[in-house]
């Protein structure tokens, strides 16, 4: 291939997708509805025109029959009247119109059929139509179907949708975050409220184990029949008490420090 051929090969591909392009499928089949309509007017004419030819060709057969019979009429009244010469012309005019009788119904023969045939096709054409009408409809909502999902593609494509999901698995993220601070807070405060009650249960040991000692430092109750001790002992008991109050304060300084 020369070089000339591949040149005028681009060019021409060029030309058709431009005239692609430029064709609407809407107006394309308004255009040819159009066109269809003005071929159905001409159409109809032409079957009127053809129908109007039949109809004078039927008057001039007709006519022309009349005469037939006026003619041949006239030569037996002539022969009647014994005027031979008479009949001769009558038969005569009789052939006249038996020959324009016979051209006649050939036409008419002939513009019949043509007639039922140009029928025939306006039938079609009106039929084909109405057909197109219906499928006009049909292609235009198919088409209107198209270009819709045609934008809805363009706009799909022309969304980032990493970007997006992105920001939704941060935005999830920052969610799970603040769930787990806030679990943190609640088991943090469920820990201190543990760790009161368990120094309050502490506490309760020492003023157990306190009160327990308190109850062993104490001097054994006298029995009511035990006799008094003498006078000179008297002095003594007050002495061992300071000694155990003594004690006593110091062991309480001692849990207080703890």
């Amino acid at each position: 291939m020369g070089l000339f051929d591949r040149i005028k090969r681009v060019v021409s591909s060029n030309l058709n997708d431009l005239v692609n392009k430029a064709e609407d499928p809407e107006k394309m089949l308004e255009q040819a509805i159009l066109e269809m309509q003005e071929d159905l007017v001409q159409l109809r004419q032409g079957v009127a025109q053809a129908i109007a030819a039949q109809k004078r060709s039927e008057k001039q057969y007709n006519d022309a029959q009349n005469e037939i019979n006026k003619w041949q009429r006239n030569a037996q009244l002539a022969l009647q009247k014994g005027d031979e010469n008479l009949a001769r012309q009558a038969l005569e005019r009789k052939k006249t119109y038996t020959d324009t009788s016979t051209a006649l119904k050939a036409s008419l023969d002939t513009q019949s059929t043509q007639v039922e045939t140009l029928k025939r096709n306006l039938i079609q054409l009106e039929s084909k139509i109405s057909e197109a009408k219906t499928k006009k409809e049909m292609l235009r909502a198919r088409i209107t179907t198209a270009k819709a999902q045609e934008q809805l593609q363009n706009m799909v494509s022309g969304m980032n949708t990493s970007s997006a999901m992105s920001a939704f698995e941060r935005m999830e993220e920052k969610v799970l975050m603040q769930e787990a601070r806030a679990q943190s807070a609640g088991e943090l405060a469920g820990a201190d409220l543990e760790s009161q009650f368990a120094r309050l249960e502490g506490s309760s040991d020492v003023d157990d184990e306190l009160a327990a000692l308190k109850a062993q430092m104490l001097p054994p109750a006298a029995p009511q029949n035990q006799a008094q001790l003498p006078p000179q002992q008297e002095s003594t008991a007050p002495k061992s008490n300071e000694v155990v109050d003594a004690e006593l304060d110091s062991l309480r300084k001692q849990l207080d420090q703890l």
